[in-house]
């Protein structure tokens, strides 16, 4: 009998196998960028509602930033999407996440809603 373990590795090789990508990561994916999507729709309808309701040039202003953010959430949704589906498809080991989109959309909202009130403080009703 040999004193060598069963399963001993030899060298430093490396094994290549192929990774597994199971269809419910393309799901959540697609999921993803229909979450996104929704959000857009929603702003996009808050913009409509205040060009349409808002008498004054304030909500006008207002409306013409909210487009403008949903108009950018909609691209940087279709973007990702297209990101993520092409590094599932190739199967690389790319991380999914994304820290700075979210985040600058965040500022960009933020941004807006200040820029309202402020307008709507100056010039008031």
């Amino acid at each position: 009998m040999s004193t060598q373990p069963l399963l001993q590795r030899t060298a430093k090789k490396r094994i290549a196998l192929p990774v597994r990508v199971e269809p419910k990561v393309f799901f959540a994916n697609e999921r993803t960028f229909l979450s996104w999507l929704h959000f857009a729709v929603v702003l996009g309808g808050l913009a409509v509602g205040l060009l349409n309701f808002g008498t004054d040039k304030v909500g006008h202003i207002a409306a013409a930033m909210y487009t403008v953010i949903a108009v950018g959430v909609m691209i940087y949704a279709l973007v990702v999407y297209q990101r993520r589906a092409r590094a599932i498809r190739t199967r690389s080991g790319a991380p999914y996440d994304d820290r700075l989109g979210p985040t600058i959309l965040c500022v960009c909202l933020l941004a807006a809603i200040t820029t309202n009130f402020i307008l709507r403080a100056i010039y008031g009703n």
